[in-house]
């Protein structure tokens, strides 16, 4: 087959940290160029996370392209990368093929999705306009749930759901409001802990990505592949069925109001029920009651992310995070105000971000036949 010919795009150099590292990468890079016929001059950025990872696209002499991860060690493990990627191509996902990994260095190259997420292609002021893209999402979403052997994955299990809601009054509140809490207010976030972990935990138990939202979902560079492609899966584990539609609906960057939220929602829960998933006390014929653990369990998720995005700015340097907190306190303040138990947690938060007190509406029962 003959090589098409390109001109290597010009690219910014790469900002490295350590030059030891830098040359490292330049050797790894090297032994690559030949086995996957790399244009070493076209390494460029592509994007970065909140983690420690980076990532670098680089074009191929067959007119493509690849992505480098650059993880370090140190503070990167990318085995559950490798090991859960496989699980969801067995699955049927579109996920990037590993194609090369140094292990002990942490670069690893792979198949490139693109550079269009599913929130670049949303219409953030037509909500209906996207009703396709988010029907596309929860078909990845339901075959990862269906299909994907989730046994092996660490549990999502009371420790780690408690450990997560630490990261709220540690962060969040301790460090970015400088606020010391009393007896009374630990006690009281202790026991609201206890409870919202206590209704997570009895939900049914899948595969759960755990970040599963616009940002890590990939448009298709091939316009016949239905699939869109799916990021972001290395901190999966076996825990709540909940948790990836909460993460879907109630993003992180983007908010939708409450009919766009459960129409997508609804139209997720008439397939899963269909598929067996909603077999859970009466979760199958109650809307209402399935929803009502989706809230308890985004609780969980927006808890969590205000004290990570916190971290991300004051102990990483991340600080356009934290832009986006008064969203996860918006979605915090909305759930509490609909449930009794929470409304200690409510008026704390109230207090905290000198708000008004929320005034909810009682959510309605949907028996909902369809």
């Amino acid at each position: 087959m003959s090589t098409i010919t390109t001109s290597p795009r010009p690219a910014e150099p790469i900002v490295w940290a350590q030059p030891e590292r830098a040359a490292a990468f330049e050797q790894w890079l090297a032994a690559q160029t030949s086995t996957h016929s790399l244009l070493p001059t076209t390494v460029r950025a592509a994007s970065a996370d909140a983690s420690f990872r980076r990532y670098f696209r680089v074009d191929t002499q067959q007119g493509g392209a690849c992505i480098i991860m650059d993880a370090p060690p140190a503070q990167e493990n990318c085995e559950p990368f490798v090991r859960i990627a496989g699980l969801l191509q067995d699955a049927g996902l579109l996920v990037p093929r590993t194609l090369a990994w140094d292990q002990a260095q942490g670069f690893m190259l792979l198949d490139d999705l693109g550079a269009d997420t599913m929130m670049a292609a949303i219409q953030p002021e037509q909500p209906q306009a996207n009703l396709n893209l988010y029907v596309r999402a929860t078909d990845a979403l339901l075959t990862l749930q269906q299909q994907a052997n989730a046994q092996t994955l660490p549990a999502y299990d009371e420790a780690l759901l408690q450990r997560e809601l630490s990261l709220f009054p540690d962060w969040y509140v301790a460090k970015h409001k400088g606020l010391v809490l009393d007896n009374t207010q630990q006690n009281m976030l202790q026991k609201t802990f206890q409870t919202i972990v206590q209704h997570n935990l009895a939900a049914p138990k899948v595969f759960v990505h755990r970040d599963f939202m616009p940002r890590n979902l990939m448009m298709p560079h091939n316009a016949d592949e239905p699939r869109l492609g799916v990021l972001d899966f290395q901190d999966a584990v076996h825990g709540p069925i909940t948790y990836d539609i909460a993460s879907l609906m109630r993003d992180a960057f983007l908010s939708w109001d409450e009919e766009f939220v459960l129409d997508v929602t609804i139209r997720y829960w008439e397939r899963a029920r269909k598929l067996g998933l909603m077999d859970f006390e009466d979760w199958s014929q109650d809307f209402g009651a399935f929803w009502r653990a989706v809230e308890w369990m985004g609780l969980q998720r927006h808890l969590k992310v205000a004290g990570i995005f916190a971290r991300l700015t004051l102990r990483d340097g991340k600080p356009k995070y934290l832009a986006d907190a008064p969203r996860f306190i918006g979605y915090i303040r909305a759930t509490a105000s609909r449930y009794h138990e929470l409304t200690p947690l409510l008026r704390f938060i109230d207090k905290m971000e000198g708000t008004e007190p929320a005034i909810s509406l009682a959510f309605p029962r949907l028996d909902t036949q369809r």
